[in-house]
């Protein structure tokens, strides 16, 4: 099927987001942080330009046979928005080799600077392509909810970002856990969902369905007119990451996480010590 994904490539858009692209893709490929590049664009650039570097390099993921799997919304919490000093939602592309089985662990040097927040996961069993997307629409289309850890990661050094970083950056996604137990829409109330994530056995936050833009159904209606809109829409099967419902913690290695969400259950992962033990993603055939 033909996405508005189909027709981004390097020589159709201007030489300041294949440059910005290309910066974020080689910070990816070698591990190491680079400068914000919202000093690339024009007057620090606008969201139509980041979303253009964003797409730009998800085109290029989609040549080399990897395979999207869902979409994340980002920053639909006060208090994420509050410490990356942003003031609105973004979205970013999930890919298949992206996923971490729930209780694995993340291999030392998959990520440059990662942390970790708590999420609802919503799964879709219908398209939603309509562009004034409506909670019945989505309700409807919707299987069931997983609870889920998002491991957010920047490629800039320090996390020195702007809207327009962190959208071009593919929304600062690294990777993502799923509980696995489905729960159907019809017995929980994600509004009033409580979440507590702990590391290493202490609690670092907590948070409600409410924070996530008043519900995580909210901001799912929110990406699925966004997407809509510009023409490549949500689809049945695909996993939608509703944002975070507290604020998100620093992972370093030998660290565990785990979070629980009331009427959803528990989702973990671990941080390998060391390069010698790791546990392959899943989704290792894109």
């Amino acid at each position: 099927m033909s996405t508005v994904l189909d027709s981004v490539r390097p020589d159709a858009v201007p030489p300041a987001v294949v440059k910005a692209a290309d910066i974020l893709a080689e910070a990816t490929r070698t591990g190491v942080a680079c400068p914000p590049v919202r000093t690339l664009l024009d007057e620090g650039g606008d969201l139509e330009t980041a979303y253009a570097v964003q797409q730009l390099n998800v085109r290029r993921g989609l040549d080399a046979g990897r395979r999207i799997v869902g979409r994340k919304i980002g920053l639909t919490s006060p208090a994420v928005q509050r410490q990356l000093g942003v003031d609105q939602p973004d979205f970013g592309a999930l890919f298949a080799d992206m996923a971490v089985p729930d209780g694995g662990e993340v291999p030392v040097g998959r990520l440059l600077q990662p942390k970790v927040e708590a999420e609802v996961a919503l799964v879709l069993g219908r398209d939603l392509p309509h562009r004034e997307c409506t909670v019945v629409d989505l309700l409807r289309a919707v299987d069931f909810a997983l609870p889920a850890l998002e491991i957010v990661d920047s490629r800039i050094a320090n996390w020195d970002i702007s809207l327009v970083d962190t959208v071009a950056d593919n929304a600062s996604c690294g990777l993502y856990v799923l509980g696995a137990t489905p729960v159907p829409l019809t017995r929980v109330n994600l509004s009033a969902v409580t979440m507590t994530m702990a590391r290493n056995g202490a609690a670092v936050s907590e948070g409600t369905g409410a924070a996530c833009l008043g519900s995580p159904l909210n901001a799912a209606v929110w990406l699925a007119s966004a997407l809509a809109e510009r023409g490549d829409p949500l689809r049945a099967g695909d996993v939608v990451l509703t944002g975070a419902l507290g604020p998100m913690a620093p992972a370093t290695p030998g660290d565990y996480f785990e979070a629980h969400i009331s009427e959803l259950g528990s989702v973990r992962v671990g941080f390998a010590k060391d390069a010698t033990t790791t546990v392959a993603a899943e989704g290792d055939d894109q």
